[in-house]
């Protein structure tokens, strides 16, 4: 039975050396951020950088790699029904809403919810990187390099699988962000076997 994630809000748990993650999208069209830390030295953290430079392109899916800030691989994709996520755009933020948005009293966002869900395990705020944007549509321009947050292509059901190459500490949200939500806020199922 997968656990939920309430809309608009994040969770943070361990996840063993060769088990599998599930990240589902149970209604479809709904991003999840998602983060990885070395349970042994939480310095070691996921690395949009390198793992784009190794890949040599943006968009990841089944058979990528995701690696840390030291070149060690945390996660494999294994399974992907959506073939599109995002690895470029930081976890939204109060600033963020506040910035972009206009927002006179923004919400914790997603930056927000995984650092109060991952302070238990000594994560500060600082220590919080560009997350694994599950699902997230944003295409890149090819000429002037110009993005933009399109609604998610995940349908009801659709997942994202990844399976630990080392003892990790997740982070995990239901986005808070309207755009990147295609304009409305749902849960987001996870599971590990």
């Amino acid at each position: 039975m997968p656990h939920e994630i309430a809309p608009r809000s994040g969770v943070a748990f361990a996840l063993d050396r060769g088990q599998r993650l599930s990240v589902i999208d149970p209604e479809g069209g709904q991003v999840a951020d998602l983060l990885a830390f070395n349970r042994d030295d939480i310095g070691e953290v996921i690395s949009s950088g390198r793992t784009i430079d190794y890949a040599s392109r943006l968009y990841l899916s089944a058979g990528d790699p995701l690696y840390s800030n030291r070149s060690n691989v945390m996660l494999d994709i294994v399974e992907d029904d959506v073939g599109r996520h995002d690895f470029l755009l930081t976890p939204c933020s109060k600033a963020m809403f506040r910035i972009i948005y206009g927002d006179e009293q923004p919400h914790q966002g997603c930056f927000g919810n995984l650092a109060e869900a991952l302070a238990p395990y000594g994560v500060t705020e600082d220590m919080i990187p560009i997350a694994f944007n599950c699902f997230m549509n944003v295409p890149v321009d090819g000429a002037t390099g110009e993005i933009v947050v399109l609604p998610p292509l995940s349908k009801a059901g659709d997942r994202i699988v990844f399976e630990a190459r080392m003892d990790l500490v997740i982070g995990l949200t239901a986005c808070s962000a309207l755009q990147s939500n295609g304009g409305s806020f749902k849960p987001i199922h996870w599971e590990v076997a």
